[in-house]
């Protein structure tokens, strides 16, 4: 039994659906889930991250753990797992808990718990995830307009259903134990390149409207701790070489080369129409 937190999430949902096929049995939780919105077969529990007693059930005859960066106790999430005879951790992380450290502390906490578990252990640091594009999605639905700031600086952005399958593999297989993987796209795309994307994707013309810093953070900061807007702006307006580079890790994984955002905007063309 593999247990998925986050399972109604981009990336959770997905790696659900992947092992599901593969003839997994998985245990899926998140705070509001039922066995309605997943596979048949599939164990929906509704549980919270940051209430670790409330993890008992959940993790009842698991043998490893899909962990997402939540809560402020991952020491306690990771005891309430070794105590239900869980063996293997994989935890999904931020490529900026190894670039930025200041500004991703919370995650840089969790991989501290799982390093010092007991446990086997994996940390996939994520770059920007493709699905941040749906951002736009109202705005390209009703005036076919994107906008974002630092329009022309290329990040390389990964489809999260390749880093559902990079933590399908590494939970099912052996050869992981102790890595850390960085996961990113196959090449840096930039703002601007996005937008034109999702409009091939359309067949309509999306206009691109470059925003100021300033306009971007007082958006996101409505959503977002005001350290990860700043760190968020930081790596999209001023990327340190490492963060604009290609990571081989999601291929070697794989044995394929991670997706393109393209392809991710034509599979997901539905959600600007």
């Amino acid at each position: 039994m593999i247990v998925v937190t986050g399972a109604t999430g981009n990336v959770g949902r997905a790696l659900v659906r992947m092992l599901t096929d593969a003839g997994v049995p998985v245990t899926a939780v998140a705070r509001h889930i039922t066995d309605a919105d997943m596979p048949p077969g599939v164990r929906a529990t509704a549980a919270d991250l940051a209430e670790p007693a409330g993890l008992r059930v959940a993790f009842d005859g698991a043998e490893a753990l899909f962990l997402l960066v939540a809560g402020d106790d991952p020491h306690g999430i990771l005891e309430v797992a070794k105590t239900a005879g869980v063996r293997k951790v994989v935890l999904l992380s931020s490529q900026g808990a190894g670039t930025r450290p200041k500004a991703y502390r919370h995650p840089l906490l969790f991989e501290a718990a799982v390093r010092e578990s007991g446990l086997d252990w994996t940390v996939l640091r994520s770059g920007g995830m493709d699905t941040n594009a749906l951002a736009w999605a109202e705005s390209i639905r009703t005036r076919r307009e994107a906008a974002a700031p630092f329009g022309d600086i290329g990040l390389p952005f990964i489809d999260p259903a390749d880093v559902a399958a990079v933590a399908a593999a590494v939970l099912r297989e052996d050869a992981h134990a102790g890595a850390t993987y960085t996961l990113t796209g196959p090449a840096p795309t930039t703002p601007r390149e996005r937008a034109t994307a999702i409009a091939a994707a359309l067949g309509e013309p999306v206009r691109f409207t470059e925003q100021t810093r300033e306009e971007a953070h007082t958006l996101m900061a409505r959503f977002m701790p005001l350290p990860v807007v700043e760190g968020t702006l930081a790596i999209l307006g001023e990327p340190t070489e490492e963060e604009q580079r290609v990571s081989p890790d999601a291929e070697r994984v794989l044995g394929r080369a991670a997706g393109t955002f393209a392809v991710w905007a034509e599979r997901n063309a539905a959600a600007f129409r």
